[in-house]
This record gives structure tokens, C-alpha cells and sequence, in this order.
């Protein structure tokens, strides 16, 4: 990233996009040249006048001759009649923008010394891409930030995707929460003594069931262009090249709002607003905030007995407009809202201060109990730095979630309580109980007593002082 801002790429996103045109590239011509050497009846992509745009030909190359090369390769590739939807939608009016050539040659270099082939289980190239997308410190102009990777495994393992759901995450960005439950789905399904060694493979999955996950299970959108090139390749390198990434705003627009989600996993943006007449007359919500529509999106995609873990400001759980307390009540009569994890308001730093929670509930039937947990840590410092510290709920949350146990942290509120409050109000503070202590104090007469008896020793000191002098 340094060579690159050093080369007058200063936008991270651009930096993230650059690398990822480059390092597709870089895999898609090995991959050719693999399936020519395999079979002699393969017709190689790179091949005639394409051949000029195969990485190995990068390679060789310095200054002008360099530049032209990537630039007409970058530019031109999405015309490829054997490219894939996904590769032509990453490369959907793509451009070089690293004109410094030595800068380019350095990048080149570099990823061409890369070793991406996976080693005892350990996603190199996934984690070296994931590494870059921590560099992404840009907030977004909507309330956009990347989530803690932490805080998503967590949310993962709260729903426990399972092979053949269909997952989906409406606002994806990066990719996160869909890389994270394909994860898990190969680690609760690869040996025990092989989770040990840090070599998650999936080896328990059958062949039907990788099919389904590679190509049905995941669907993420979003309505920035630049990220879904982004969530394009970070799914890519983690396996997911079939994975259904669209640039699309599904408040707005009605191609898919048919489909529906056996999980869904998102922290949609925030502080957000809509146009009235843009938004989807199906959605049916007296508001044009982001985050309220999104929560009534997440419900009506849900199948039933879908399980969703989102994350949502505040706002969401106490607001007194009409447009928050109608999700609340959708929430409580028509889904079981299982339990509600109040987030500190660091967690998103250095992106957002902003007070969050996270929803999670299950479609159909009708709330009971719902658990409420105050995480106070989540094992990092709550400032701009995010340092790691011991403090840390997290575990506490996986390990009391599965029978809702109520500890110092959590406690359980009966739905017919919250109802008890017009607004059905799911702040925390509503229902938490404080612990009183109780404090003796002496009797104000004995108190009164003690004074008077000090200022006649005060007085009688005064008066034999005076006689004295």
C-alpha cells in the first residue's frame, strides 16, 4: 500500500482496486495456462491477440511498454468471451489509474512473487487481501465502515449458517460476513485434530453440498460500485468466484425482492436517507432512514424459521417515531426475537463513535423471552487505536448464548413486559436492573451533638488562649 500511495495513488479504495484487477489477472492466466496443460482440447483465454494481455507477458516488461500492456489489459479484458459474469463485472469500465511506471513495475513484481497456493490449511492469498481491506480507514459518505472481524465471527456463530442455506448480506461491502459463514460451515464441518492445526479444509462436506456452497449459498449486495468490485475479489480469492455479487440497492430496486434468505447477516449503513419516491412501495415503512428500511427488508426476505444477526444504531431500539416502533413491534409479534447484544460505543472506531447493537432473531411464530447481554469489551481499547486488551465478553456471549443464561452481563426480559411500554422499547437501560447497595448513616441528632461538643473545646481553647495574653 505504501508503494503505492508513494506512486500517487492516494485513495485506499483505488489502492484495493488496482491490486485487485492485477492480482485477478495474475490468476486467471495460471489458471489457463493449468487447464491447457491438463487438457489438450481446452481453447486457452489468452490466446491470438489476447495473448499480449497474459500476465507472464507483464512480467517481462518495463516502463511504456509496461503501462500500455496493464492498460490494455485492465480495459479491455471485461470483452473476453469466455470471462465469467464475475470477471466481467469486476472489470465493468475498469481503468489503470498507477501511472508512475516504476510504481507499476514494483506492484507487478510483487504480486508475481506472491505465493498463493494454500499451505497447511492457511489462505494466504485470502488473508493477504484481507490484510488490505484493514488499511480501508475511509468512512463512506452513507454511514459505511467495515466491521470488526471479530464481532462478525461472533454474529456467524450466533445464527450457525449450515450447508445448503442460502446466505445473504444486503449492504455487503467488503465481503466480510460471507466469508466468515463460509468459514465456519468448513469448520464445523473438518475434524476436530485438524481444526487443532489451524487446517480447516471441509473434508466433511459432501460433493453436493461444496457445489451448493459455491455456487448457490451466497448473495451480497451493495450500491456502491467500488465495493462490489472489492466484495468480488475478496470472495474470489476465498474460494467464492461464483458467488452472487451484485451492484444493486435492494430498497430501491424491485428485480430480487422476491428472493428469499435462510440467513442473513449484515450491518447495513447507517445515518443514511432515501429519496421517498425511489424507495420500494413493497417495503411498506413510513420512513426513509437506511437503517429502518433495511430492518424491514431483513424480515420480509427471511424464509420462514430464517435466522438473521444484523447490527443497527440505537436509534433502532428506543426511537419514538412511528417508523422505529413499527419494526420493533414486526420484530416481537411476527419473528421470535431471540436476543439483543448491546454493543460499546468505541467498538467502531476509528470509522464511527457511533452506539450500535445487535439484533438476533428468527421468522415466524412469536417472541417470548428475549435475552439481552451488555458487552462492555471486546478485547480491544475502546479509542481510535483499538489496541488488544485481556478484557474481553465475547466468549461470555458464545458461551451463555446457546441457553441464554443470565450472568451480571445478561438477563432475560419476558415479551409481555416490553409490550407493557407503548413504544416497545428494546434499549437495554429500560430493563436493566441496577444493583442497589445499601448505606448506613449515623443519626443526624448524634452528628448535631458531636459538633456542638467540638465548638465548646474550640471556644473554651479560645478563651484560655486570651487569658493568657
Amino acid at each position: 500500500m505504501n508503494t503505492l500511495y508513494s506512486g500517487g495513488v492516494n485513495n485506499p479504495i483505488d489502492a484495493i482496486e488496482q491490486i485487485s484487477y492485477l492480482l485477478f489477472l495474475r490468476i486467471l492466466s495460471e489458471r489457463d495456462e493449468q487447464l491447457a496443460r491438463l487438457d489438450p482440447s481446452y481453447k486457452p483465454i489468452f490466446s491470438g491477440e489476447w495473448s499480449k494481455y497474459c500476465w507472464g507477458n507483464f512480467v517481462t516488461l518495463t516502463g511504456d511498454a509496461l503501462f500500455d500492456a496493464a492498460r490494455g489489459a485492465i480495459e479491455n479484458i471485461h470483452q473476453l468471451p469466455n470471462l465469467s459474469e464475475t470477471g466481467k463485472l469486476l472489470f465493468s469500465r475498469a481503468t489503470l489509474k498507477i501511472y508512475d511506471r516504476p510504481t507499476l513495475r514494483a506492484i507487478i513484481q510483487t504480486i508475481h512473487s506472491m505465493e498463493l497456493k494454500p499451505l497447511q490449511g492457511i489462505d494466504i492469498k485470502g488473508d493477504a487481501y484481507e490484510y488490505l481491506l484493514s488499511n480501508l480507514s475511509m468512512q463512506g459518505n452513507a454511514g459505511q465502515f467495515r466491521t470488526a472481524r471479530h464481532i462478525i465471527a461472533m454474529m456467524v456463530e450466533m445464527v450457525a449458517p449450515q450447508p445448503g442455506e442460502r446466505i445473504c448480506d444486503p449492504a455487503c461491502g467488503t465481503g466480510g460476513f460471507l466469508i466468515a459463514a463460509f468459514e465456519y460451515i468448513k469448520r464445523t464441518h473438518t475434524p476436530k485434530g485438524s481444526v487443532a492445526k489451524g487446517q480447516i479444509t471441509g473434508e466433511e462436506l459432501s460433493s453436493a453440498q461444496w457445489k451448493f456452497l459455491e455456487e448457490q449459498s451466497f448473495a451480497g449486495f451493495d450500491n456502491d460500485a467500488n465495493m462490489v468490485k472489492v466484495a468480488i475479489m475478496n470472495l474470489y480469492l476465498h474460494q467464492l468466484e461464483k458467488a452472487r455479487i451484485l451492484f444493486y440497492n435492494p430498497l430501491t430496486d424491485p428485480r430480487h425482492y422476491s428472493d428469499r434468505y435462510d440467513v442473513i447477516l449484515a450491518n447495513p449503513p447507517f445515518a443514511g436517507s432515501i429519496q421517498q419516491e425511489s424507495i420500494l412501495a413493497d417495503i411498506n415503512l413510513p420512513t426513509s432512514s437506511t437503517e429502518l428500511l433495511f430492518c424491514k427488508w431483513f424480515i420480509d426476505h427471511l424464509v420462514d424459521d430464517g435466522r438473521a444477526a444484523v447490527i443497527v444504531p440505537n436509534g433502532v431500539l428506543f426511537a419514538s417515531n412511528r417508523a422505529a416502533k413499527k419494526i420493533r413491534e414486526l420484530l416481537l409479534d411476527t419473528c421470535e426475537l431471540q436476543a439483543v447484544i448491546n454493543l460499546p460505543s468505541g467498538v467502531f472506531k476509528p470509522y464511527s463513535g457511533v452506539a450500535t447493537g445487535i439484533l438476533v432473531f428468527k421468522k415466524g411464530g412469536k417472541t417470548k423471552d428475549v435475552w439481552f447481554y451488555d458487552l462492555k469489551a471486546d478485547g480491544y481499547t475502546l479509542d481510535d487505536k483499538r489496541q488488544p486488551i485481556e478484557q474481553n465478553n465475547i466468549p461470555d456471549v458464545l458461551a451463555a448464548w446457546p441457553e441464554r443464561k443470565v450472568s451480571v452481563n445478561s438477563f432475560l426480559v419476558n415479551v409481555d413486559t416490553i409490550k407493557q411500554n407503548e413504544d416497545f422499547s428494546l434499549g437495554i437501560g429500560r430493563y436493566q436492573v441496577n444493583e442497589l447497595v445499601e448505606t448506613i448513616h449515623r443519626d443526624p441528632k448524634e452528628i448535631l451533638q458531636e459538633i456542638i461538643k467540638l465548638e465548646q473545646e474550640i471556644a473554651s481553647d479560645v478563651e484560655s488562649l486570651l487569658k493568657r495574653l
